[in-house]
């Protein structure tokens, strides 16, 4: 980034847009975040409107890429329309960060989830001192791990994990940018 308060946001790809999230966002982020096929593998759990009004307020004015926390930004499609968002955590340094995409599913098997995530590299890459990405997915989660490869990053490791009370297995995914 070129100062403390520069928000590079938003990032622009062929047929979706990274963005700020605002307040007409609720309905649709809400739809998506209700869908259990959509959080089956996600840290997130459902919230009331006004748990998720007081989120998507949080999130559209929080500082992008503050080491040590979570900035999720709004994955918007052509018509602005929010379609998903992506989960950014800027490790401490700055240098390396962790992503993360949940998109609804009306708008999954369209290749929107690659060009969201290829807008956040190249935006990280231009803008940023983020130089390396990593992913994590559950090994059950043969979409997003199809996804991270197409995206060119590496399997760096296969972690054993809990999720949700459950014990499962987790890939970890690298890339230098």
């Amino acid at each position: 980034m070129t100062g403390p308060t520069a928000d590079p946001l938003p990032f622009a790809a062929d047929r979706v847009r990274l963005r700020r999230f605002r307040a007409d966002d609720l309905a649709p982020f809400q739809a998506y975040r209700h869908d259990p096929e959509v959080g089956r593998y996600q840290g997130w759990e459902p919230t009331s409107d006004e748990e998720a009004r007081e989120f998507i307020a949080a999130m559209a004015a929080a500082p992008f890429g503050r080491p040590g926390e979570w900035l999720q930004i709004a994955v918007a499609d052509e018509a602005d329309t929010l379609v998903g968002d992506i989960g950014l955590h800027v490790m401490a340094g700055g240098r390396e960060a962790e992503f993360g995409i949940s998109l609804a599913r009306s708008a999954q098997g369209r290749g929107l989830a690659e060009e969201a995530a290829r807008a956040l590299l190249a935006g990280l890459r231009a803008r940023t001192g983020v130089r390396r990405v990593i992913a994590i997915t559950d090994t059950r989660n043969v979409p997003s791990a199809r996804l991270l490869r197409r995206l060119g990053m590496t399997l760096e490791a296969e972690e054993h994990a809990q999720f949700r009370g459950e014990p499962c297995r987790e890939w970890r995914f690298g890339l230098a940018l």
